[in-house]
């Protein structure tokens, strides 16, 4: 998921989508941890989403408070 697409989701959508993909999170490393996944760096991908959700749903409580 882009950064654009991220900017267009309600804040709403942006605090569900944080925590499905936490979910998708913990289920791949319960997988990779009981036998090797096939694409590693998709642990690495869903952690660094999870991350810009968080930074635009920061910047958007930042920009409500001002």
């Amino acid at each position: 998921m882009k950064n654009k697409e991220i900017t267009g989701l309600t804040t709403k959508e942006i605090a569900e989508r944080i925590e499905t993909e936490k979910f998708n999170l913990t289920k791949l490393r319960m997988n990779h941890a009981i036998s090797p996944l096939e694409n590693p760096q998709r642990i690495k991908d869903l952690r660094r989403l999870i991350a810009r959700l968080k930074t635009e749903l920061r910047k958007r409580e930042l920009t409500e408070t001002k």
